[in-house]
């Protein structure tokens, strides 16, 4: 049963201008999302928000003015669903993400969505109207009953069947690997799923913080007590060296199977059904630092 607090607002202007490196401007059709990832780092969100309820058991509906001049978004980088997933269930009855594109249609925006749903097939041929979109799933495991465990949105066979229509339809689509849980996600066995089917594989360890952090410890220690050992030595100790060793393991597996493996793909263009690049954002600042030096020093990053 669903006890969601749904309640519908009305906003000045659905585009904030972003920091992040990959866009100009962030949109958020909703405010909370109702898949509840039991890891989200988008919680943090209630402290500006002034709701009271758990993370995943509100939604704010956003109602905005009609944009005016979509054409001034001509050439910019436009994210949808920085802090939400435009396609949560409520999307099929509310249609904010859908209003939005209908609006944005024709306005040259390079657009970028990312959704952990199928219902983003609705959309497809709208979405096939802007040339340069870009659409990503997360993905971090391929067992169901983990899935399940993390969060209530839809299963890991239909968002691969979503992501294998986008690509076939000619749509540039991305598979973020994240979080990636230690010796939980099995990164090797997802990029052998889908990479005949996406363009990117982005690969983003799990980084506990906040509220969540307690939540996902325990649920370590209680179902996986024979990794809680290394959980601690990660989140609570602050040793990198797992993610090290992973780094270096799927650099020479991607090697093994004829894939780039990077650390940015800001300069990547390549023909549409090439094979996809891998795209490596562990913390490579400090793993770079705290590598073993040609030199002498044996001083570490902190």
């Amino acid at each position: 049963m669903d006890f969601t607090v749904i309640q519908e607002i009305q906003v000045k202007n659905i585009f904030t201008k972003s920091n992040l490196p990959v866009c100009e401007y962030s949109i958020n059709p909703y405010v909370g999302c109702t898949h509840s990832c039991k890891y989200c780092y988008a919680s943090f969100m209630k402290r500006f928000t002034g709701h009271c309820e758990q993370w995943g058991a509100f939604l704010d509906v956003k109602h905005w003015p009609p944009i005016k001049n979509p054409k001034k978004y001509a050439g910019k980088e436009l994210f949808i669903g920085s802090v939400t997933d435009p396609y949560l269930p409520q999307e099929e009855m509310y249609e904010r993400t859908k209003a939005l594109l209908m609006q944005l249609k024709g306005s040259s925006a390079n657009i970028t969505i990312a959704t952990k749903s199928d219902m983003i097939l609705r959309d497809l041929d709208l979405i096939k109207t802007f040339p340069k979109a870009r659409v990503s799933w997360s993905i971090n495991t391929l067992d169901e009953n983990f899935k399940s465990d993390m969060d209530r949105a839809v299963s890991i066979e239909r968002r691969l069947g979503a992501m294998k229509a986008f690509y076939d339809a000619g749509i540039h689509t991305t598979c973020f690997v994240s979080p990636i849980f230690p010796e939980i996600t099995n990164v090797k066995d997802i990029i052998q799923r889908v990479k005949g089917q996406c363009n990117l594989i982005w690969l983003e360890n799990l980084n506990l913080r906040g509220s969540y952090k307690a939540v996902i410890m325990d649920y370590i220690k209680n179902n996986y007590p024979h990794f809680f050992p290394l959980y601690q030595e990660i989140y609570q100790n602050g040793s990198r060296k797992y993610w090290e060793m992973l780094d270096a393991a799927l650099k020479s597996y991607a090697s093994e199977i004829g894939l780039e493996y990077v650390t940015n793909d800001d300069s990547i263009k390549r023909p549409f059904h090439a094979p996809p690049v891998i795209v490596n954002y562990f913390y490579h600042e400090q793993i770079k630092k705290s590598a073993p030096k040609k030199s002498n020093s044996h001083k570490t990053g902190s």
